[in-house]
């Protein structure tokens, strides 16, 4: 930065709400710009990483205009305040929401990341832009997901930013003051390249480039660690609600790494059973289910709904409009497996063709319940698998009311909250415990290894005793057989 900035900055000044759009996006309208401070080791450069902290998910990007003060400014008056303004650049605020609500709105922790304000790569002339008529624009992986003109977005002017900023803190020259950003702001992951620029006619800064990386160090339990929330969740994503299924296939709601995630994905679900109860785990097979795709794998983060049994009052109170199972599914976010507590009732549907086809359409992973689904071939011809005990024509209304989303559910005989991290094939559905996925990934693919190459040997004729499970006797046959598996 030493050589975009003349001065190094002794604050960066960052305005909560200051467009339009996104203030109707959070609900709000403010009277006047609210603020937060960000540390100057937060700035970064054009192509410099941006690594999501261990353990974060909701990392989200903001395209803003940033403003380089030249000159001190002091108590300014609104007519002299741009006069104290050397420069204008693209910038990108970036923050995890997973940490958020550690600092009680500072942003300390969810926006004070090294590396998470990255400005330029060019500057423009203060003095020779029209700073109410600029366009700010950002990209996420080539795909315009913010375009915004100052002229016609700005709640506050830039010049009253200043001048109220002025009058009770010093504004000293290489100060940066971040300007808000509008609506389309959203979640990357690593992988994810996120461009910011500003332009005012024909002048531009070029594009502010930050590839999205997974931080290699690790963060220790001693103070505030993540916590992924609806609410948190939610505001990440914003009123764009992009999904990273749509860029990688699955998304990861949850605390872990991409590679990790994949590679669960990859593996049977009698393997992470096995390995599951090693670990001393043996209630978190669901019981009893199938599945509409039986050659199709399965891997996502619960989004639960729970049924109570049947009552007309109730029902009627509860069943109509956007219920708790409706809401479910409108709130499902890609990547999201929908989880039904249906208290394994088999004498009524508790989703159907339509509902199904909306959670697919919104990019869920599948659906599993543990009663009965109804219209089963129009869901057979979903690309998403649904697991069920039952197959029943009537509607949930027959036997359900469909009481709360977002809450500890029984599914199949195993307790599932939200977040939870649901591997289903053709066998059926297991969960996998967060905290335990790296090291049960990690065991589950020797196991398979050791596996295939007992399959071979008992495929030419070789006795189990002391082969299966791999015993003693065969340990340097098995060695030298994974050497030759890696030339």
């Amino acid at each position: 930065m030493r050589d975009l900035l003349s001065a190094a900055p002794s604050k960066i000044v960052a305005v909560h709400l200051s467009y339009r759009s996104r203030a109707a996006e959070r609900g709000l309208m403010p009277r006047w710009p609210s603020y937060f401070l960000k540390p100057p080791s937060t700035l970064a450069a054009s192509g410099d990483p941006v690594a999501r902290p261990p353990g974060c998910e909701l990392l989200a990007f903001e395209g803003e205009v940033a403003l380089v003060v030249g000159r001190r400014a002091s108590r300014v008056a609104r007519a002299q305040a741009w006069e104290h303004v050397a420069w204008v650049t693209a910038a990108n605020d970036f923050g995890v929401y997973d940490l958020r609500y550690a600092d009680r709105g500072s942003n300390v922790r969810s926006k004070g990341v090294d590396g998470f304000t990255p400005l330029g790569p060019r500057l423009l002339d203060a003095r020779a832009v029209d700073h109410a008529a600029l366009r700010l624009r950002t990209w996420v992986n080539g795909e315009l997901a913010q375009d915004a003109m100052t002229s016609d977005e700005l709640l506050f002017g830039f010049d009253d930013m200043i001048a109220d900023l002025s009058r009770l803190m010093t504004l000293e020259p290489g100060d940066v003051i971040l300007t808000g950003t509008p609506t389309g702001s959203s979640v990357v992951i690593p992988g994810d390249i996120v461009e910011v620029e500003v332009s005012a006619g024909e002048a531009t800064t070029g594009r502010l480039r930050s590839p999205i990386v997974e931080a290699g160090y690790q963060m220790d339990p001693f103070g505030a660690m993540p916590e992924i929330t609806d609410e948190a969740r939610n505001a990440a994503y914003g009123a764009s609600q992009r999904g990273t299924s749509q860029r990688a296939g699955i998304s990861s709601p949850g605390p872990l790494a991409p590679d990790v995630l994949t590679g669960l994905g990859q593996v049977s679900t009698a393997t992470l059973s096995s390995q599951l109860r090693k670990r001393g785990l043996n209630g978190l097979t669901l019981d009893g289910l199938r599945s509409t795709h039986t050659g199709q794998r399965m891997i996502g983060f619960a989004r639960t709904v729970r049924y109570l049994p049947f009552r007309e009052d109730l029902f009627a109170e509860r069943g109509g409009g956007m219920n708790a199972q409706k809401r479910a599914i409108e709130e499902i976010r890609p990547g999201e497996v929908l989880v039904i507590e249906a208290r394994q009732e088999p004498n009524a549907g508790t989703v159907g063709d339509i509902l199904a086809l909306r959670a697919q359409a919104r990019g869920a992973a599948g659906i599993v319940t543990d009663g009965a689904i109804r219209d089963s071939a129009r869901l057979a011809e979903l690309s998403i698998p649904i697991y069920h005990a039952a197959v029943h024509p009537a509607v949930l209304g027959r036997r359900h009311v469909p009481w709360e989303t977002g809450v500890t559910v029984a599914c199949a005989g195993v307790t599932i909250q939200p977040g939870d991290l649901l591997v289903g094939d053709a066998d059926g559905v297991i969960v996998v415990p967060l905290g335990l996925a790296a090291g049960v990934l990690a065991d589950a693919r020797e196991q398979e290894l050791q596996e295939e190459f007992i399959t071979e040997r008992v495929a030419t004729g070789e006795g189990i005793d002391g082969l299966y499970p791999l015993g003693d006797r065969w340990r340097a046959a098995y060695q030298v057989w994974l050497q030759e598996r890696t030339r």
